[in-house]
């Protein structure tokens, strides 16, 4: 995301000690007025929380707190540079359990609070799984460059080796990464970032493509609570939704599981990060006015602020 000194650093930074003893970087903005939610963001594969900080400043803005944490193996989570892409002997499943730990640290910060769940290409199939068991510490869930993983995981299977499946689309490329955004300069920003890096290592790969029939079995999807209040978003070029041919077979599985509170946007010709797109501003808008929409049903209100407010800045 577009980095600039107008915005905002966190207002606090800490670490969590994961089940393994790895300490997890994490970080927290707090609301500008009145706390209507919390927000915690579960971010991408190959990339980190600050890359968020745009959509946070608009997030704080809005009456919202935003929690993070870079995964294991990623940014500041990362032992060393070499251990990039590395989750470690604890895997996709340990990964997952680091955000119910920072879960659970926000709910003793914020009691009472409303808490929604964000996550971003790895990180919503991350929360795709956290859902699965925890969908009661929760009171909403946002999905962004999301899909069905086992789709992913078959065309992975049937490609050619060392091929890029997820640029393919956009060749002749003017870089391996333009399957993330039509906008050139994030695209620039993301290979120019040292904690960036292109693939998992591949342990960690086999670990994450290994929770696949987990996300797909409909007896571990009937476990999430039916009433949890679910939106997606992604773009119709994105290679990760399978060009949204997997966000709707993801929508069609929540469905069947008997989720009932589902909401998405469709944004066409977006790539894989909407929130660093070239319509960006019109994708935080919407996903904020859902949120909003959300806390209000929640029975939340700011005396003196509103999201309503905000969203006319």
């Amino acid at each position: 995301m577009a980095m600039s000194s107008r915005l905002p650093l966190p207002d606090a930074e800490f670490r969590l000690t994961s089940a393994d003893g790895l300490c997890i970087g994490c970080a927290r903005w707090d609301s500008r007025g009145p706390t209507r939610g919390v927000v915690q963001i579960a971010h991408g594969m190959g990339e980190h929380l600050r890359r968020y900080t745009e959509t946070i400043d608009r997030m704080i803005s809005a009456g919202l707190t935003v929690y993070g944490n870079d995964h294991r193996g990623h940014g500041l989570s990362a032992r060393s540079a070499e251990h990039l892409g590395d989750f470690g002997d604890g895997g996709f499943e340990l990964l997952v359990a680091d955000m119910l730990r920072l879960t659970e640290l926000i709910r003793d910060e914020n009691p009472d609070v409303p808490l929604l769940l964000f996550g971003h290409s790895m990180g919503s199939f991350a929360a795709q799984r956290y859902v699965i068991d925890h969908s009661h510490e929760i009171d909403g869930l946002i999905l962004s460059g999301s899909g069905a993983l086992d789709g992913l995981a078959r065309l992975a299977s049937a490609a050619a080796p060392g091929a890029n499946l997820l640029n393919a689309a956009f060749e002749p490329a003017r870089t391996p990464f333009d399957w993330l955004s039509r906008d050139e300069a994030v695209v620039d920003a993301f290979i120019n970032d040292p904690l960036c890096f292109a693939a998992l290592q591949p342990d960690s790969l086999a670990s994450f493509i290994g929770s696949a029939p987990r996300l797909t079995d409909p007896l571990a999807l009937s476990k999430i609570r039916r009433g949890l209040p679910v939106y997606l978003f992604s773009g119709s070029e994105d290679p990760v939704g399978q060009h949204l041919t997997g966000v709707k077979l993801l929508i069609e599985r929540y469905q069947g599981a008997g989720l009932r509170d589902l909401a998405f946007d469709f944004y066409t010709g977006g790539r894989h990060e909407m929130l660093n797109e070239t319509n960006r501003r019109d994708v935080q808008t919407r996903l904020l006015d859902w949120i909003s929409r959300l806390l209000d049903r929640l029975g939340v209100y700011a005396d003196h602020f509103s999201i309503a407010h905000q969203l006319q800045r």
